[in-house]
């Protein structure tokens, strides 16, 4: 059997804050808990060694304003790239999967980026997910998001793609952040019933969790025959954590992970650095690796006061059975949009940036095309902390885009580069894997 990959970045130079929850210390004692354990000694792993994501990698993904650089760090770039080291060794057979135990974190992040939401800058699945596209040619992907607080940035990213089914299951929306995840958030009119959200109650325990996993997440998983299994490893959902109000275990993390089975999972959130982290990873490497975890337990562990309360599985036997029927109409609901004849499908959202104190405003219109998932175009406008004040256009061309939508996306670019009501215009364009911008007050364009 071949081994299973293991990645270690815990980006000890990097912090938002002294004081804040995602801080250098953040994984210290899963560090110290790894290592002396002797678990990287194991004939079962792996260890690998960080990489550097390159500047067209988040590109691929996201607009940067004003550019890429102003939004990251030396430590965005290799948690990224760490994640697509992850994924090459994966793609290449040299391991059977593989966790990225990396930081800064990235599911917050949405496509365009003003600054920091939710203690991410940049998005780590995504740009691995179009990473995988690029290089390897998959097309059907999954992410399954684990962390306790909605991966909304991820959702809005996938939004509107057919081909990745993105499922989360998150503490209710109503009693955390960000506010959203929402079962009527299933995905946009080309791509209805790819975005399952799986809202749960405070107090939700191993129970519980492994309720929606077997009886929604896996048979949702196996009609959608994904060429791979990304697990976004949010480990918050514990009940130690400091920041949730959910009662999950080590071993249900374990347990979860055995289950799932993902091809790939990348650390997310989780600030219970002393009491559940260490635990946790332990817990997730081993059921990759296929080590008995059995005897896992946290210090302070006692299984007597984690008890599903009866008004959480009433819920939770709601939320299977909606989300069970939205995923099996999606082909009805996404035909019908595409007969209703209209050509664009137009929303507007406000994005609040919590930890850079941006309020960003965004228009977003999708092209509904016929034979495609069709485009968008995004026009944002936010004030950033430096008082500079950007109005934006983005074109963004999903990889899959059809000969008719390429041409209108491009003349959009060339068409919206002329005119003086937007400061920066962007175009994204996945086909020719070539990400432009262009400063309309200069005229000076960039090509990455």
């Amino acid at each position: 059997m071949k081994p299973t990959g293991i990645l270690f970045f815990p980006a000890f130079d990097w912090a938002i804050s002294p004081t804040h929850p995602e801080r250098e210390e953040r994984l210290l004692y899963t560090r110290d808990q790894i290592f002396e354990e002797g678990i990287m000694d194991l004939p079962q792993i792996r260890e690998y060694k960080p990489g550097l994501a390159s500047l067209k990698d988040i590109a691929r993904v996201h607009f940067c304003v004003p550019n890429v650089e102003a939004q990251i760090t030396e430590a965005h770039l290799v948690s990224a790239g760490s994640a697509l080291v992850m994924a090459d060794a994966v793609m290449q057979g040299e391991v059977r999967n593989g966790f990225a135990i990396i930081r800064p974190p990235g599911h917050h992040a949405m496509t365009v980026a003003h600054g920091n939401r939710g203690f991410c800058n940049i998005n780590n699945e995504a740009i691995m997910v179009e990473y995988l596209r690029q290089k390897y040619g998959l097309k059907r992907i999954a992410i399954v998001d684990t962390d306790v607080h909605h991966g909304d940035g991820t959702q809005e990213i996938f939004y509107h793609d057919p081909e990745v089914l993105f499922i989360s299951f998150h503490q209710d929306g109503r009693t955390l952040y960000p506010g959203s995840g929402f079962m009527e958030e299933a995905g946009g009119p080309l791509a209805y019933g790819t975005t399952i959200n799986i809202p749960l109650l405070p107090r939700t325990t191993d129970t519980g969790i492994h309720y929606v996993l077997d009886h929604l997440v896996m048979p949702i998983l196996e009609e959608f025959k994904p060429d791979i299994i990304i697990n976004s490893a949010g480990q918050d959902n514990h009940y130690s954590d400091p920041l949730a109000n959910m009662a999950f275990s080590a071993q249900g993390y374990a347990r979860l992970n055995e289950t799932l089975a993902p091809d790939i999972a990348v650390l997310e959130g989780g600030y219970s650095v002393e009491s559940a982290l260490p635990y946790i990873n332990m817990g997730i490497i081993m059921a990759m690796a296929g080590i008995d975890y059995s005897n896992l337990r946290e210090p302070d562990y006692k299984p007597g006061r984690l008890k599903e309360p009866a008004s959480n599985m009433e819920r939770i036997y709601k939320i299977v059975d909606t989300q069970l029927n939205t995923f099996r109409r999606r082909e009805e609901v996404i035909e019908k949009n595409r007969r209703s004849g209209q050509m664009f499908k137009t929303s507007h959202e406000s994005i609040f940036y919590d930890t850079d104190y941006i309020s960003e405003s965004q228009r977003n219109e999708l092209r509904l095309c016929p034979s495609c998932g069709g485009f968008r175009i995004i026009n944002s406008s936010a004030r950033h902390p430096n008082g500079r004040e950007y109005n934006i256009a983005c074109i963004q061309l999903p990889i899959y885009a059809c000969p008719g939508c390429q041409e209108q996306a491009r003349d959009a670019y060339t068409t919206m580069n002329s005119s003086d009501i937007y400061d920066l215009v962007y175009l994204q364009d996945r086909v020719k894997d070539e990400y432009r911008s262009t400063d309309t007050r200069s005229g000076e364009e960039r090509i990455l």
